[in-house]
């Protein structure tokens, strides 16, 4: 409980410091908040809030774009642990110490991030390893952060405004992604189900698992001896042609997506190697899912951005979307139309595609749908995967390998799955129900005619209009009715009845009293609501 006191008032007074008092205290000026001075509050909060704004920076579906950029920014800047620890962490997962297991052991280690550190390690076989061990305590103080920051949203009657979004939805998201990058078995998982899927793909390769020392907070793994995808001038002298690569990164990265519907959801240079002529994929904590109705739906828009179609767009749209209010389909209409013909109306070599699917995405939130998680996390790798192929090849566009790649493989699917007696089904059932349109055309004509044929007429969304409509008239009765209290006030003033004071009466006095009370908090009302 100690621990728990001193590290909230810590983390109330760094968010004080720069800015973001207001989160505890609405009454604190927020006026120095700004992208910035989030990460530099981040990077004096330690690792655990260094990884915090890591996580936080793969979610634009949580942080505009400018807190985006910024936290992206945030490099692992922790200290190295004790190799005394890192053998404690290994003896209490595995129950035996370093040396019966590897022949060879660097105390010293590779890299130091915000909860790991990685060793280089031979195996008793021979083989070159990579050891990535969670620093001990780790997991317990990014949870004690995470509750206090969940404790300071539920508290505080503070929002972020028009900067953020409700902080404790945040939180929440990122308690679920951070248990998930805690857990070593996840991302034991991802690599074993990545290099099964992409077994046959004679470019692409990632590292091997040794399962039998590998746990909840360990991993270890094949060592890769290569150089970053982004190193041309190493890529030139092995003597690798930059096009072919760009081409074979972005016909690997859509096979991930459209085909396998699980991919890489963080792939900069530093997580792509080339690695005895193919390109090694490392580093799978992050990773994105997209079930089958996803991942059809999402070749159902790559197929209408190609050919043009409004209609499929929305129609996909508005089926995997999430609707949190009204939708305007006619509004919605209009705002992919707009985007079509910016965009469409120059070459596909001039189009990003990270950039389209994400205004496709504005779009939808703008009308009131919320897309899925997922393909937030798409969104976000298509951004970089087109910021490493520029690098390479900047001549190559994403969207036009992206069209003829979900195409064929639009094709392949239909011939693949076609079924000949499901489809005498369909066409026999089909004919079936055409018989019967005539017979219901007869029926609807019949009730026209002897005038028992109902319209029914649904209103939506007026709840709002009419409210403002009642606010209105409410306040032109009150004007009257002041208006009118005036007058016969200045009546009753006039003719000098009733009960006097001061030879005055008291009557229309207190007419204009009220009259006045009246009118002022009309005046406030009307301020309030911003209705000048």
């Amino acid at each position: 409980m100690k621990k728990s006191v001193q590290r909230f008032r810590k983390i109330v007074k760094v968010l004080a410091f720069y800015g973001f008092g207001y989160i505890v205290d609405s009454k604190l000026n927020h006026a120095k908040n700004s992208p910035e001075n989030l990460r530099k509050a981040f990077e004096d909060l330690g690792s655990t809030f260094i990884k915090i704004g890591q996580i936080l920076s793969t979610r634009p579906d949580i942080l505009p774009p400018d807190y985006i950029r910024e936290l992206s920014k945030l490099q692992d800047d922790a200290p190295n642990d004790s190799f005394e620890n890192m053998e404690k962490v290994f003896i209490e997962e595995f129950r035996k110490p370093l040396k019966d297991s590897f022949s060879y052991f660097n105390q010293k280690p590779l890299a130091t991030a915000s909860i790991a550190q990685v060793h280089e390690a031979t195996l008793k076989d021979g083989r070159s390893v990579i050891v990535k061990i969670q620093k001990p305590a780790i997991a317990e103080q990014m949870r004690l952060d995470l509750s206090i920051l969940y404790k300071i949203a539920s508290l505080t009657k503070a929002r972020f405004s028009d900067t953020l979004i409700d902080p404790k939805e945040a939180i929440e998201e990122l308690i679920a992604s951070t248990e998930l990058e805690l857990d070593f078995k996840n991302e034991a998982k991802n690599m074993e189900l990545f290099k099964k899927l992409n077994k046959d793909v004679a470019f692409v390769s990632s590292p091997y698992i040794v399962r039998r020392l590998s746990g909840e907070h360990i991993i270890t793994m094949e060592k890769i001896h290569g150089f970053k995808i982004t190193d041309v001038k190493n890529i030139k002298s092995s003597g690798f042609d930059l096009d072919d690569i760009g081409k074979k990164l972005a016909l690997s990265y859509f096979k991930q997506v459209f085909q396998d519907g699980f991919f890489h959801g963080d792939p900069h240079p530093g997580n792509i190697l080339i690695q005895n002529n193919k390109i090694c994929y490392i580093d799978f904590g992050i990773m994105g899912h997209i079930n089958k109705n996803l991942k059809n739906a999402l070749n159902d828009i790559i197929i209408a951005v190609a050919y043009q179609n409004i209609d499929k767009l929305i129609s996909v749209i508005m089926s995997i979307g999430i609707k949190t209010g009204y939708v305007d389909r006619n509004q919605l209409y209009e705002d992919i139309d707009y985007i079509f013909a910016s965009y469409l109306s120059t070459s596909l070599e001039n189009i990003k595609i990270s950039q389209l699917i994400q205004e496709v995405f504005d779009c939808s939130k703008r009308n009131n749908i919320r897309v899925p998680k997922d393909l937030i996390i798409l969104v976000r790798g298509f951004v970089i995967i087109e910021g490493v192929i520029a690098k390479i090849s900047p001549d190559i566009s994403l969207l036009d390998v992206a069209i003829p790649f979900v195409k064929s493989q639009n094709q392949e699917e239909f011939f693949k799955n076609f079924n000949m007696y499901e489809f005498l089904l369909n066409s026999s059932m089909f004919l079936k129900s055409s018989m019967k349109v005539p017979k219901k055309f007869v029926d609807l004509s019949d009730s026209i005619m002897r005038g028992r044929a109902k319209l029914q007429l649904n209103h939506t969304n007026l709840e709002e209009p009419i409210n403002e409509l009642s606010k209105m008239i409410n306040r032109l009765i009150l004007g009257i009715i002041i208006s009118s209290m005036i007058i016969s006030s200045s009546v009753i003033l006039h003719s000098n009845v009733g009960p006097k004071i001061y030879k005055i009466s008291i009557i229309g006095i207190t007419g204009y009293m009220i009259a006045a009370f009246m009118g002022f908090w009309l005046l406030i009302s009307i301020i309030r609501s911003h209705k000048v």
